[in-house]
């Protein structure tokens, strides 16, 4: 596999590729489950628990300012793809639309397909983070969360929820999918938060 689809990073490269890591060829696509098909006329997304609830539909999103973004993408599976071209909406932009209680630290992802991952609120709201629902100028494909997907850069991959459709705001901790199947409560790639054992 290493030197067909992976390679290891040049040393000019090592403040940018966690240890561990391999870069990619290609975008792997890793999913556990069905992948949803969703027709951006049926999406919607809607936050709940300690926010006021309020649902949002694609042109509703489309609406609110676009940005592009070039970001490196870790996998907690050992591949990291460097400057994948990404464009949508800030998470900063959308949280202005959000009536939040004081009292909420932790966000839950909930996604088309019933994945869920966690996140406190301070990683969440970060201005480096976006909703993306286009990859390398197309409109991004199921396989890779299409229509619209979470990108947290600064953590592994599974924390960038695929196909997402909500925000549940908490004022404790709870642990998604992979959280309770093993997987780091964080997942910080440059500390290597793998697992949780």
């Amino acid at each position: 596999m290493i030197g067909k689809f992976f390679h290891k990073p040049e040393p000019e490269q090592s403040d940018r590729v966690p240890p561990g890591q391999y870069l990619t060829k290609g975008f792997p696509v890793l999913t556990y489950g069905e992948t949803p098909d969703v027709n951006i006329d049926d999406w919607e997304f809607r936050v709940w628990g300690l926010a006021i609830p309020k649902t949002w539909r694609w042109s509703d999103m489309m609406a609110m300012p676009q940005h592009d973004f070039t970001k490196d993408f870790h996998c907690v599976t050992r591949w990291s793809k460097l400057d994948v071209q990404w464009t949508g909406i800030r998470v900063t932009d959308f949280m202005s639309q959000v009536e939040l209680d004081p009292k909420a630290t932790h966000v839950m992802q909930h996604c088309y397909g019933g994945y869920t991952t966690n996140l406190t609120l301070d990683e969440f709201v970060r201005e480096d983070n976006f909703f993306a629902h286009t990859l390398l100028g197309e409109p991004l494909p199921p396989e890779h969360g299409g229509p619209m997907r979470l990108v947290v850069p600064h953590l592994y991959a599974w924390k960038s929820a695929k196909w997402i459709n909500g925000l549940e705001f908490l004022d404790h901790e709870e642990s998604g999918f992979w959280e309770r199947n093993g997987y780091h409560r964080r997942g910080e790639p440059w500390a290597e938060e793998r697992y949780s054992f």
